[in-house]
């Protein structure tokens, strides 16, 4: 898992990937060659089995502001940079890691949506979210699939279709975010949650990810079939017998 990128930096710590977007000049937003980069870094990681999570955070005073506005409107952007972008948001999405985010200044458009495709949000409470691309007459990507998910239909068409900001209280009071930590603290408060999610981070409960990514579009049939083969494999892994040996000894179960 190595590369030399422009725009973001990926390093690994253990079994954990840490993803950060590095323009902090531009707000974090994302050129051609940021979404190149994050293309090419979200399927390195996928493919890197010994890695369980993936930590995803922004430098400098935004998480991201999403698609990078001036090289928009400077004819800089082609096409292809939507199609790249929303295949490495559903790469996170569906990969078999844990994929946590941390959210602080702004999470807007494109930003937003990345934070949508991970797994668990902690936000700042002044960061400020939203999808304002109706604003620059474009469609906010696969927040349109992802938002209702999280937030119910009503608020979704809302914030879509007026494109206003809300900030991060807000956002966890919705169910938009699932974190709030303090702006002194943030970071502290974030690995801390890393440490955490680190501790029930399973087999078990990478499986139990890939059941929640259909727990809206299967029947109950296909799920139950899909849930059956899941968990005879996480009974089959060597996680479920080192949480079954921690059990029996009075301990926390240590994953390899």
């Amino acid at each position: 898992m190595t590369a030399d990128y422009e725009t973001i930096s990926l390093t690994r710590d253990g079994s954990l990937a840490r993803l950060e977007l590095q323009r902090p000049e531009r707000l974090n937003a994302v050129a051609m060659t940021g979404a190149r980069e994050m293309l090419d870094a979200a399927r390195q990681i996928a493919d890197d089995e010994s890695l369980r999570m993936v930590s995803i955070t922004g430098a400098g005073r935004a998480f991201s502001t999403g698609i990078d506005l001036k090289d928009l409107a400077a004819g800089q952007i082609d096409p292809s940079y939507f199609h790249m972008w929303d295949t490495a948001l559903r790469a996170f999405e569906t990969m078999d890691k844990l994929v946590l985010c941390l959210i602080h200044g702004y999470a807007v458009g494109g930003g937003l949506q990345l934070a949508l495709a991970c797994d668990i949000r902690a936000c700042t409470p002044s960061a400020q979210l939203g999808l304002p691309a109706i604003k620059e007459g474009l469609i906010p990507g696969l927040g349109t699939f992802r938002l209702a998910r999280y937030i119910g239909l009503g608020r979704a068409k809302s914030l879509i279709i007026r494109g206003n900001m809300i900030d991060g209280t807000e956002a966890e009071r919705i169910g938009m975010v699932d974190h709030l930590v303090a702006e002194e603290t943030a970071f502290e408060q974030y690995e801390a949650l890393l440490a955490e999610y680190a501790s029930t981070n399973s087999a078990g409960c990478r499986a139990s990810k890939q059941m929640l990514l259909d727990c809206f579009d299967l029947g109950w049939d296909d799920f139950f079939r899909k849930y059956l083969v899941l968990q005879d494999r996480a009974v089959s892994a060597p996680d479920f017998a080192e949480a079954m040996a921690a059990y029996r000894e009075g301990r926390d179960p240590r994953w390899e």
